[in-house]
Order: C-alpha cells, then sequence, then structure tokens
C-alpha cells in the first residue's frame, strides 16, 4: 500500500465527547488522526445547560464551554478536525475509503461516534408544528416559552432532565409518561416529584397537537388517561418530546446491529468488522452519558493503535 494515499491512520467520524476523546487519545498517541464533523464539533452536549456530573467538574458547566474543552484538548496534540458530510465507508484490503462532500479520505482504521437523533411521536399535528412549540431540545426553545405552560413527554433520564430544565422557567411544566413509573435514575425521579413547579402524569400518552386558527403555534393537545380509559383535551403553549433515540448507523453497513439497530462492539470497541470500531451513542451501551462516551472513545483509539501495529502499519511522526 503506498503510505501517500492515506490521509490518517485513524478517522473519527462525529465529533461528540465519544469522538473528541477519540480524536485526543489517537494523536495522542502519534497517531495521524482525522476527525470528521459535518456540524459543530460537540454533539449533543452542545444542548446541555448546566453540566453538574462529569468527574472533575464540581462547578457547573454549561454544555458549550465543556466542547470547547473536549475540541481545544484534541487540536492540542494534534487531530484535525474537517467540517464534512460522509456519504458512505467501505474497506479495500487494509485500507478504509470514506466517500466525503470534501472529497475521498483513507486511513487504516475508523471510529464511529455519529451518536443517535431524537425519536419521533408520529402522531397528528407533531410535524406540522415542529419549530412552532414542538421541540426536541429545551435548552434551544424553551427561553421561547418562559411563563407558558408547557408538555414534557418521556420518561428516562432525558425527559427528567429537561422537564427540569424547563421548571426554571415557568411553574406550569406537566411531564407525561405512558407508563405507570418512570425508567429514570432515581435520584432525578426524586428531582422532579419534588419539584413543585412540575405536575406528574404517569399512565399518561400523547394522541393529537392542535394549533390556532391560523396554524402559526401549538394551542391545544389531546391526552388519553390509560389508568381510566379517558380522552381529554387541555390548553398548552409547547411540547417537548422526549422518548428515546435513533442510532446513526448509516455507515456501518458491515457491522452487527442489536434490535434497536445499535452497532454491536465488544469491549474494546470493535466491531465484527476488523479496523472498524464504534463509541458513544452510536453504540449498544447499557448507559448513554457522557462520562461513559470519553471512556469508549480512548478505549477504541487505543485499541486502533494496537490494530494498526499488528498490520505493520506505518505511524505517522
Amino acid at each position: 500500500m503506498n503510505l501517500d494515499k492515506l490521509d490518517a491512520d485513524i478517522i473519527v467520524i462525529g465529533g461528540g465527547a465519544a469522538g473528541l476523546t477519540a480524536a485526543q487519545y489517537g494523536a495522542r498517541a502519534n497517531l495521524k488522526t482525522l476527525l470528521i464533523e459535518e456540524m459543530a464539533p460537540g454533539g449533543q452536549a452542545l444542548v446541555i445547560d448546566d453540566l453538574e456530573n462529569y468527574p472533575g467538574f464540581p462547578e457547573k458547566l454549561s454544555g458549550f464551554d465543556f466542547t470547547q474543552r473536549f475540541t481545544q484538548q484534541a487540536l492540542n496534540f494534534g487531530a484535525e478536525i474537517l467540517n464534512a458530510t460522509v456519504n458512505s465507508v467501505e474497506k479495500k484490503d487494509d485500507v478504509f475509503i470514506l466517500n466525503t462532500s470534501k472529497g475521498e479520505k483513507r486511513a487504516y482504521t475508523v471510529i464511529l461516534a455519529t451518536g443517535a437523533k431524537h425519536r419521533k411521536l408520529n402522531i397528528p399535528g407533531e410535524s406540522e408544528f415542529t419549530g412552532k412549540g414542538v421541540s426536541y431540545c429545551a435548552t434551544c426553545d424553551g427561553p421561547f416559552f418562559r411563563g407558558k405552560k408547557m408538555l414534557v413527554v418521556g420518561g428516562g433520564d432525558a425527559a427528567c432532565d429537561e422537564a427540569m430544565f424547563l421548571s426554571k422557567l415557568t411553574d406550569k411544566v406537566v411531564l407525561i409518561h405512558r407508563r405507570d413509573r418512570f425508567r429514570a435514575q432515581k435520584s432525578l425521579v426524586a428531582k422532579v416529584t419534588h419539584n413543585k413547579n412540575i405536575e406528574i402524569r404517569l399512565s399518561h400518552e400523547l394522541l393529537e397537537i392542535f394549533g390556532d386558527a391560523e396554524g402559526r403555534k401549538v394551542s391545544k393537545i389531546s391526552l388519553l388517561n390509560k389508568a381510566d380509559d379517558v380522552t381529554y383535551k387541555e390548553d398548552f403553549d409547547a411540547v417537548f418530546v422526549f422518548v428515546g433515540s435513533i442510532p446513526q448507523n448509516s455507515l456501518a453497513e458491515h457491522a452487527e446491529k442489536d434490535e434497536a439497530g445499535y452497532v454491536v462492539t465488544d469491549q474494546n470497541m470493535q466491531t465484527n468488522e476488523p479496523g472498524f470500531f464504534a463509541v458513544g451513542d452510536v453504540r449498544a451501551t447499557p448507559f448513554r452519558q457522557l462520562v461513559v462516551a470519553a471512556g469508549e472513545g480512548a478505549v477504541a483509539s487505543h485499541r486502533a493503535s494496537h490494530y494498526i501495529d499488528g498490520l505493520g502499519g506505518q505511524q505517522y511522526i
């Protein structure tokens, strides 16, 4: 293989916490490391209002500041960041070939860190009023509805976290979950339960979202009380949906996936395709947190280095 045709030893696809950590550890190991991100580095961490549970940061930190530190640290070690879209990944001999919006890129290894996108309810009115009162990001859109009545849909960590954030903006937050108990961590459930600005309604399902006469904004919703089998309508100004995520796995065509579409790896973050690793929210994992994603990124780069050594590949100096 002509080494002049290689753009990197490691190419990381995705610039969230997992991808940025992988880039940092790859560059720190004296491997030529290229991170490709189609938007701004940071991923979903960018929209976190107050980050309070990342080890080593006892003070609250905004998601933006947090990711800025991650990005700068990766750059300090020599990682390169390219703003581009990756369209496909294929492997020829021992080299991965990436087709991107800025040309072809080649590397010995690929670390997939493309994350996951918010799952939708797929109910009447949801798509029509997205951006008009329906949102999937409380920190992005919550301030537009300060003092208004807001509905939060979901029963996991994200729903509880976002309800807590919205409760700082209004005293009229209603949190519904279709089951009779939350899936979130007990500490988070305790917080929302004792928050006087949050009303909890379990065994409730959102059926439809209605707008005003001009169709410009959310004005009313239809709810099903599953416990009593009663459907009713209620006025609301905004609906925030947090019902899970869809892994962005389209670039992992040859990798094994679980029934939900998450990429399956071993403890080294290695997929069933040699040299192809997956980290962060795109990977099948029991716990999706920033600290976990960062750890996975470090492991993946470490094992990628071992993989390259096994190929007899030349490390860039």
